[in-house]
């Protein structure tokens, strides 16, 4: 650690105090925000309290936040609140700086500090927490208050910078959504009626077991096709079928959220079991054009008719699905639509790595500033010394 720098707990640079639990009886329609989780992740629906409370849960807009309980990558970990006056729910602390301590540089602790706590969580949960008399203990390397705003306002410059390009990722992404909405609906008025049975095939190549077969899973919201990741083999005694590149492939657990995808070259030889089934589409057919039309919401929530089970396990079967309506427009009009929506996805792509390599340096940029390895140096007056 470079001279001039003090390991501290984190209860020597701070106050961390905890929320309030407000039961449903207790949400008026007026009244203080109740402040959640939701409004962390940018949610502007609030629940109101409008009776008496510690004073100490009371937030303001610039209150340093900290959800203890949350989900990774999201909500868990420090936020600087930048909503309406209001009253702090549980879950998450009220974080008062020290005297000596910067505002903005304690929050770039607490991010770096996250970052740890994630990488070090087990298991395959989303959900991440940290107890206050854990966190309060732990230790953090601290230069004086000058070099804090130094070092925090150099990562501050990559935080601007992230967001950013977040909200145009944001709105890049709202334009894919519309054109793939409109282009598609356009084409489907003036298409021929048709079922999908009647240029897809469904595909049970014989493959191997769940001991020794390499899996598929299908995100939903047709985000692809990727490699299961197990903990442990699956049985001998299951049936798995061999998919290749190219197929079709969706879940019937899920395809009413959206669950579809096109199997790509890494893919080839992977298999499933029936609950996923894959198909083979005839060459007539562009599969970039089928699967974006598949992958709209106003489509696979429509299809409620076709599932058959429980509400919590409702599955939609090939011979169903094969049966039911399309109108397909002509070969050159999917290649055009392709044409254009790969074109908005190249674009939307490109944005979300320059996110990516912005959101690496600063981690890098952490790794140096917050640990002391690397120094800012500045004058007595604050400034930067030459």
């Amino acid at each position: 650690m470079h001279r001039g720098w003090n390991e501290l707990k984190l209860e020597e640079i701070c106050t961390l105090v905890n929320g309030r639990g407000f039961k449903p009886h207790e949400w008026k329609k007026e009244g203080l925000p109740i402040i959640r989780i939701q409004n962390l992740n940018g949610s502007d629906t609030f629940n109101y309290f409008d009776g008496s409370f510690n004073p100490k849960i009371l937030v303001e807009p610039g209150q340093l936040l900290f959800a203890w309980s949350g989900s990774r990558g999201a909500s868990f970990g420090p936020h600087i609140w930048d909503g309406p006056k209001g009253v702090l729910n549980y879950h998450t602390w009220k974080v008062i700086p020290s005297e000596n301590t910067d505002r903005d540089f304690l929050f770039q602790l607490l991010e770096f500090e996250t970052q740890k706590i994630e990488s070090s969580s087990h298991g395959a949960s989303a959900l991440v927490h940290v107890q206050k008399g854990e966190m309060e203990k732990r230790f953090f390397p601290c230069p004086g208050l000058q070099e804090q705003k130094k070092i925090s306002a150099v990562l501050r410059a990559w935080d601007k910078a992230i967001s950013k390009y977040n909200r145009l990722q944001a709105l890049k992404t709202q334009r894919l959504l519309g054109l793939r909405s409109q282009l598609i609906a356009e084409a489907a008025r003036e298409g021929e009626p048709a079922v999908f049975g009647d240029f897809l095939v469904e595909s049970r190549a014989p493959g191997s077991n769940g001991q020794s077969a390499k899996k598929i899973t299908v995100k939903l919201y047709g985000k692809g096709a990727v490699e299961k990741s197990e903990a442990r083999a699956g049985s001998s005694s299951t049936r798995y079928y061999r998919r290749s590149s190219g197929q079709l492939i969706y879940s019937k657990l899920d395809f009413l959220n959206g669950a579809f995808a096109l199997i790509d070259e890494r893919l080839d030889g992977y298999e499933t079991t029936l609950d996923l089934p894959a198909f083979d589409c005839d060459p007539t057919i562009n599969t970039r054009w089928l699967l974006n039309y598949l992958i709209r919401p106003v489509y696979y929530t429509s299809q409620v008719h076709l599932a058959r089970g429980q509400r919590k396990a409702r599955r939609i079967s090939p011979h169903d699905w094969l049966n039911s309506p399309i109108r397909l427009p002509a070969r050159a009009e999917q290649d055009r639509i392709v044409e254009i929506l790969d074109t908005a996805e190249h674009d939307l792509k490109i944005n979300e790595d320059l996110i990516e390599v912005l959101s690496r340096q600063k981690r890098g940029l952490m790794q140096k500033l917050l640990t002391g390895e690397w120094h800012v140096k500045t004058d007595g007056a604050g400034e930067a010394a030459a």
